[in-house]
This record gives structure tokens, sequence and C-alpha cells, in this order.
């Protein structure tokens, strides 16, 4: 990588000099990027003289601090979960050197011989993440949290865009949900929460899975991560294998002490109430990161969500005003010619 790319690469070279010096890094050593972000985040793959290989964030700090990426990574290492170790850190320029935990994500890999297996692995990792909860540690996911994703749906999506603004009926169909949803969330208990605990940010590694980009962690719903594992942005499962995960999952949460509802279908109820909240959240990001952000690729993956906000719709009769919702949205044509 060129030092001289920009100012801001030539400062992460320079750091990199000096903090990767006892690990056989300089200023020189190959650098090459290691994934692309949604966010801010860049991250890059060093070369140690000896061939071992770490990885650099570079998150700048005006997008927010590294300290919770920190605190968290203590945590997912208290659980004994493979989670990436802190070399060196430079918290106030927005620089960590990081062990590097491979290069296949479970997205690159997942196929219908290796599901089952990676899968338990996950739920596993999952269980032991959520047994060292305890409230006062992570900031909490409440109403207001909540309340502030789900209405990235109708500011991004349904504004930007569709184009469109909800009528006075409409409005009374999007109360009558997320009145129904967030309460439904809020009447769960509370565990850590990933957020993002999806195949995407769970490394094919050993021990496995490794799991990464954990820095917004909350003290939330224990419906979330399973929910997120099971309803991803970019892979679609058959809906038996989904329930048959969940149903694993849920028998491993009981075993461990998870909070989880006793009745299974009490459980299921929730994580599908759950994945109504973030598939709104989501397509909202998503919507936002093709207009605010100039990152198109998200916005084709839209589709899989509104199908699962359908599906979830179709089901219960406390969102049919979603499916009504989703009905009147749809006709609007989009503004970058995509259909739904």
């Amino acid at each position: 990588m060129d030092k001289n790319s920009d100012p801001r690469t030539a400062r992460m070279l320079a750091w990199l000099g000096e903090a990767g010096a006892p690990l056989g890094l300089c200023a020189d050593s190959p650098c090459e990027p290691a994934s692309t972000d949604a966010g801010f985040r860049r991250y890059f793959r060093v070369t140690g003289k000896d061939g071992a290989t770490f990885i650099v964030m570079d998150a700048p700090p005006e997008h927010g601090g590294m300290e919770p990426f920190v605190r968290v990574t203590e945590l997912m290492h208290e659980a004994g979960l493979h989670a990436p170790k802190i070399f060196a850190s430079d918290l106030k320029e927005g620089f960590l050197l990081l062990s590097d935990l491979g290069r296949e994500t479970y997205l690159n890999v997942l196929n219908e011989e290796n599901a089952f297996s990676l899968m338990d692995d996950a739920t596993t990792a999952l269980v032991a993440w959520q047994k060292i909860s305890r409230p006062g540690v992570l900031p909490e996911y409440n109403r207001e949290v909540l309340l502030r994703e789900v209405n990235l749906f109708p500011e991004w999506y349904v504004g930007r865009h569709k184009g469109h603004t909800f009528t006075e009926e409409e409005n009374r169909w999007w109360k009558m949900t997320i009145d129904a949803v967030i309460e439904n969330n809020l009447r769960e208990a509370k565990v850590f929460v990933h957020r993002d605990f999806m195949p995407r940010n769970l490394m094919v590694s050993d021990p496995n899975p490794g799991v990464i980009d954990y820095q917004d962690a909350l003290y939330g719903p224990v419906s979330y991560d399973i929910a997120c594992l099971l309803r991803d942005a970019f892979i679609s499962w058959d809906e038996r294998f989904v329930l048959d995960t969940t149903i694993r999952y849920w028998e491993k949460a009981r075993k461990a002490g998870i909070p989880v509802p006793s009745d299974f279908a009490t459980f299921y109820r929730d994580v599908e109430f759950m994945g109504v909240q973030r598939h709104l959240k989501v397509a909202g990001i998503f919507a936002r990161l093709h207009y605010r952000d100039g990152k198109e690729k998200y916005l084709k993956d839209v589709p899989r969500f509104l199908k699962y906000l359908r599906d979830a719709s179709n089901r219960y009769l406390e969102l049919s005003p979603l499916k009504h919702l989703l009905d009147r949205v749809e006709e609007t044509q989009d503004r970058v010619g995509y259909t739904f």
C-alpha cells in the first residue's frame, strides 16, 4: 500500500512501524485491504517478515471512538469466544493492531453440506456470549434505540428511495405496527446482544467461529441475535432449516440458563417480531448507504428484507397493518429502477 495515498494512511503506516515492531512489522510491511465495511471503518491485512498476518483497524475518531470495540472485545474473551486479540492501540488516533482470524467468512463458504455444522458452532458461541450477560455493563437496547432504528425505514426507504410520504391512514398503520413490534421486543428478557451476529461477521477458524464487528453490542432482547443469524441480509434459508436451527439454539439456551421462554412457540413469535424490527431498520440503513454514503451495492439486497417483512405480516394478525402498508408503498416506483 502506498503510504503517500492519503495523509491518514500515511499516519496509520507510520504508527504500524512503531506499534508493530515487536511482532516483526514495519511501515513497509506488505499491506492490503482485508474487507469492506458498511460504516466508516477500514481494515487492512498486514504481513510480517515471518509470514504471519495481522489486521489493522482504521476507525476515524470523528465517526465514533474505539472504546466500545475494546470493551466488547474483553467481554468476548471473557465468554471464551474466538474474538481478535488486541496487540496495540492508539485510541486517540483510531488505530488498532489485531490478530487475524482468517480470510473466509461464513458467508463465503456456507452451503447445504456444511450449514448444519457451521450453524451449530455459531449457536453454541451465541449461548456462551449470552451466558455472561449482566445489566450495567453495556448500554441498554431500550425503547428510544428501537424506535430510532425502525424510523429509518419511513425516512430513508419510503421517503428517500420510494419518494413517498405516508398518508394519514398509512401513518395509523405504521403506528399500529410499531406499537405491536416494540412492545413485544421490550417484554423480552435481556442479554448481551452482538447486533450483527450474521454469517458475514463469523469467520471460519479454529476454534470456530471467529467473531468480529461487535463494537455496537448492547444489552437487549434475548431473541435478537438468533433472529439476525437466520434472517440475514445476504443469504436466505429454507424455512425448515430456520425452524430447526432456532429450536436447537433454544434447547441449548434453556440448558445453559439463558432466559428464553419455556414455550418454544412463544419464543419463535418473539424471534419473528424482533426480526421485523431489524428488517425495517436494515432496509432503511441500506437506502441510507446508497443515497447518503454512495455505497450502491447494499440496496439490491433490500427485497430480501421486504420478503421477511411480508412473510411475518402474513402470519400474525397484529402485523396485518404492516401488510397493508407494504402493499401501498410497493405501488410506488422507486428512484433507482428497482422494482420490488
